[in-house]
């Protein structure tokens, strides 16, 4: 399942690692000699203009898929002209296929000069290379490279090159499903984009609105050809729909559902346990330990985070097929394929009811319900539970700390389980999140007065996938390593000594915590007449930005925002000289702009001034009249900082509007329902 992308130029060869084992390797992992297929009918190279600009100039450049029964097979040729020195990397050529999809085959390699025809592959031959160049990410791929760099390549010079890539998963039974695109921003020249339906006949495409025009059908396939095309811009400030542009989807699912009904028979094969399987046994301890359906799941899903390493397994078509439980829980390490079926094993055995789900964990699948039926589509594959008529949502590849949750981790939108019946794609509805992503909290004690340097604790509590990143970063420090490294970072401007960082991870709130406390000094304004003044951290907003489109882009495409919240929480115990009716602050307030929520309130209390500041995203999309509406009311935005201000001689001084603030040690903020943009308590 190809995604092929017709760009400006070819990549040049990424760094190769090791060699392949054999001396004599098998013919799928040499590079072939052979002619341009008949059904790949190389374009007309383009007159080279006098003006050309640019690196290079695209001749031509065809990308063209070829539909069996077998597979698909990808002709790749193009003709550049060479315009500048940087541009000579493209004699770096390099081809990297699976070898258990078939064997490349290249066409032609020649260069052009004065005149003349250079046979490259008279003296030159591609180099046979193992490329594992992703092994510390944790990726075994199996795939090989094949590499030649053209010898004497000029600017001037003319760089021919044709290539034929098999891509024959049996996997997935014989179906095609696939996208062509070309690049928003390609160098001038000729480009086209073609399926061959062959002997397969006629498969379902759907293409951008934006090259219909230029698409040619026929019997037996669809052919686009684009002369210079022009640079594309996806509408500024659009849903990320809207960056669908010059691409061709290609797919012979019949829906959703014949995707499900497809790949759920591998997972239900994986998950099958032979007899006396060693997992048989480490569910039974798991029922002997836990009473509640729950608790087993979170048991099991632990067992699988904890004594499984992550490693993406490509190998033999493995991009699709499952390792089996049994084999994953023997090596003990597997891709989220392997783990989901380990896990769905170990829940069979716990009578938990359990599908894998296939999701884009990039949060890439806006629109995804207006597209064709590619697997490809989606990059991660989790188990969704049945549980005391909840669903939970359970992730083999996440760190031990990350139990069964009702909502899953990943900003998911689209997600499809895999059924034996077929299940058709499902939806989550978005909600405003009840906890903030990010909550921050400074707790500044300047009560030995203005001019002592003050005890400064700082908090942050992180949710979701960057807290889990936090987990696995700091997890791996022992106290004193996290104590010296923040010194060593930390040290400086604010904090002028750091006494103590402490760190967690609450698993119960699915936040990473951590506390810095020491001293530093806090920034007072010296006013005249002894008057002082503060920005309290994270007090602040910058206004929004105004939300308008160039005037040839469609002006009704609504206008997105990425969802998010973030909260500031400051507590600043006042010097003790000093009396409440001495201190005033900035204005408190509540707004909406751009479907975004903005909330400040002030507090003093007990000694103490307690502010929060918190932004939500509360409406992702908003139309083009709420935009208008809110531009125009941009210069009323209070951008101000959260400035607290001491006068000597005041003696009605104003802090907030007589909410109810609280302070940073008032109670746990990793905890629910932390008041910072629902409505404060008056008194």
């Amino acid at each position: 399942m190809p995604l092929v992308l017709a760009t400006a130029a070819p990549a040049p060869a990424a760094a190769v690692t090791t060699r392949a084992a054999a001396d004599t390797p098998a013919a799928s992992q040499q590079v072939q000699r052979g002619p341009v297929p008949g059904w790949a009918k190389p374009s007309e190279p383009m007159a080279v203009p006098a003006d050309a600009g640019g690196a290079v100039f695209v001749r031509r450049q065809d990308v063209v898929v070829h539909l069996d029964p077998r597979g698909q097979s990808q002709y790749i040729g193009y003709r550049m002209r060479i315009l500048q020195t940087a541009a000579l990397e493209l004699g770096n050529i390099a081809l990297t296929w699976n070898p258990s999809s078939g064997t490349p085959t290249v066409h032609t390699i020649r260069v052009y000069r004065d005149g003349a025809m250079i046979d490259v592959l008279k003296s030159a031959s591609f180099e046979i290379l193992r490329r594992e160049d992703q092994l510390e990410a944790a990726r075994l791929t199996g795939m090989l490279t094949a590499v030649l760099r053209v010898p004497d390549l000029r600017v001037g010079d003319e760089l021919e090159v044709e290539m034929t890539l098999p891509d024959s998963d049996p996997t997935m039974g014989g179906h095609n499903a696939g996208m062509l695109m070309l690049a928003p921003n390609p160098a001038m020249g000729r480009y086209r984009l073609a399926i061959d339906y062959g002997d397969r006949g006629p498969i379902t495409t759907k293409l951008a609105k934006d090259i219909e025009a230029v698409a040619t059908r026929t019997a037996h396939g669809i052919d686009l050809r684009f002369d210079n095309p022009a640079t594309l811009t996806p509408p500024k400030d659009a849903p990320p729909r809207y960056g669908w542009q010059r691409i061709v989807q290609y797919s012979d699912f019949a829906d959703w559902a014949a995707v499900s009904r497809h790949f759920a028979p591998l997972y239900q094969r994986a998950a099958t346990l032979p007899a006396g399987s060693p997992i048989r046994q480490e569910a039974a301890r798991i029922a002997a330990a836990h009473a509640d359906p729950l608790a087993r799941a979170a048991a099991a899903l632990k067992l699988v985070q904890q004594n499984v390493r992550y490693i993406y397994v490509g190998l033999n078509g493995g991009n699709l097929v499952p390792a089996s439980a049994e084999e994953t829980w023997q090596r003990r390490y597997g891709d989220c394929k392997g783990k989901t079926a380990l896990l769905l094993a170990l829940l069979t055995e716990l009578g938990i009811a359990a599908e894998p789900v296939l999701v884009n964990s990039a949060g890439a699948d806006d629109g995804l319900d207006a597209r064709l039926p590619l697997p490809q589509l989606f990059d991660h594959v989790l188990v969704r539970a049945q549980i005391g008529g909840k669903s939970y949502w359970l992730d083999g590849t996440l760190p031990p700390v990350a139990p069964p949750r009702e909502q899953p981790v990943y900003a998911i939108s689209w997600f499809l389980p895999l059924t034996a019946a077929g299940t058709p794609l499902q939806h989550r509805g978005w909600q405003p999140p009840r906890m903030p992503d990010e909550l921050t909290l400074f707790e500044l004690d300047a009560r030995q007065g203005f001019d002592t340097p003050a005890r400064i604790t700082s908090t942050s509590i992180v949710r979701g996938i960057k807290g889990l990143q936090q987990q696995a970063q700091f997890s791996a420090l022992s106290p004193a390593q996290l104590l010296s490294g923040f010194r060593q970072q930390a040290v400086g401007e604010t904090w002028q000594a750091i006494d103590d960082v402490r760190w967690r991870y609450d698993e119960a709130a699915g936040a990473s915590i951590l506390t810095i406390t020491g001293t530093g000094t806090m920034r007072w304004d010296d006013d005249s007449g002894g008057a002082r003044s503060l920005a309290l951290p994270g007090g602040g907003f910058s206004p929004p930005d105004r939300r308008v489109r160039a005037s040839d882009q469609d002006q009704a495409i609504p206008f997105y925002s990425e969802p998010e919240y973030s909260c500031h929480v400051t507590t600043v115990r006042l010097p003790i000289a000093t009396s409440a009716a001495q201190w005033t602050s900035k204005p408190a307030f509540d707004v909406k702009y751009f479907g975004r929520h903005y909330r400040r309130a002030f507090q003093l209390r007990d000694g103490s001034i307690r502010m929060i500041r918190a932004s939500r995203v509360e409406e992702p999309e908003i139309d083009a009249m709420t935009a208008q509406r809110d531009n125009a009311r941009i210069a009323t935005f209070d951008n101000s900082m959260g400035w607290i201000n001491f006068v000597p001689g005041e003696k009605n001084g104003r802090i907030g509007t007589g909410e109810q603030v609280p302070a940073t040690f008032d109670f746990d903020w990793a905890g629910a329902d932390v008041p910072c943009i629902e409505p404060l308590r008056r008194p």
